[in-house]
């Protein structure tokens, strides 16, 4: 089964062109399976049910951390309008939330309509809402989950909440030994991950043990604003640290970290996996539970 499972994940990995994955893959796929965990009985069982309505042209298979990776897939199958609602670009020197999420929009209706200038904040607001509504047509519904089950991952991620003129971090680039280099926000997409273990089902369970009944009932609280906010100060405190300049001044070399950096961001990622999955299990007991 779960040799199966990570077939059709990496089937569909290889289908998609390079882009900017936050969390890549098997961090959605570890949100995903730490909020099983989380939720009710009636939840699970509703969301798998509802994951077991999509249509076999579907870009990944329909289990739930599967369908967690769905929303980039679809983005990079070349569905590029709905790219911005993936972050929250809040410059590190104006702060401003309103203007990273193009003065807060109405949402189109149904949600997946648009509008393309949208930011995650008001999109997973948006398609929480329609996840919840028992009115929403019920292809609607199916894609507000798989949307909701992608975003709340990505507004954990530091670098889709933080930014310093540098298409969060993409303009950074990381001197790695050598002639290796990646850039800053490649690196927490993936390298933090994959430097937690390369099986999402490992990962999940030990992140999983790490978490104390007080941490998940301290995590599972909130809202999307406020969840961008927190990543926003990591991306201040811990992910620009590293004394790049704002911009994508194609003249600047790699930048090499400190020794200190790659363990600090471990740690770093792994508590934002753990909220993001008790998050995950928040949201979606509150839209399809008790």
């Amino acid at each position: 089964m779960r040799l199966r499972f990570l077939i059709a994940v990496l089937s569909t990995v290889l289908a998609q062109p390079s882009c900017a994955l936050a969390w890549g893959y098997e961090g959605h796929q570890v949100i995903a399976l730490i909020a099983r965990a989380y939720m009710t009985p009636t939840a699970l069982a509703k969301v798998d049910a509802l994951l077991r309505t999509d249509g076999p042209s579907s870009l990944t298979a329909h289990d739930m951390a599967s369908e967690a990776t769905w929303a980039d897939a679809f983005r990079g199958a070349g569905h590029n309008q709905t790219a911005a609602w993936h972050f929250v670009d809040i410059e590190l020197d104006h702060p401003d939330v309103g203007s990273a999420c193009f003065g807060f929009p109405p949402s189109g209706t149904p949600p997946s309509s648009g509008p393309a200038q949208a930011c995650i904040i008001d999109k997973l607001n948006a398609f929480e809402g329609a996840l919840s509504n028992p009115a929403t047509a019920p292809d609607e519904r199916l894609l507000a989950l798989k949307y909701v089950l992608h975003f709340v991952g990505d507004i954990h991620q530091p670098l889709h909440a933080g930014d310093n003129h540098d298409r969060g971090g993409n303009c950074v680039a990381l001197a790695l030994g050598g002639p290796r280099t990646q850039t800053l926000h490649s690196y927490w997409d993936t390298g933090v991950v994959e430097a937690l273990g390369g099986d999402p089902f490992a990962v999940s369970k030990a992140l999983i043990a790490s978490i104390s009944p007080a941490d998940a009932r301290r995590w599972a609280a909130g809202a999307p604003i406020e969840w961008a906010q927190e990543s926003f100060e990591l991306a201040r405190t811990r992910v620009y640290t590293l004394g790049s300049p704002p911009g994508c001044d194609q003249n600047h070399g790699p930048i090499a970290w400190a020794p200190s950096y790659p363990d600090e961001a471990r740690r770093t990622a792994a508590l934002q996996l753990k909220k993001a999955g008790v998050r995950l299990a928040f949201v979606l007991n509150r839209a399809v539970g008790p």
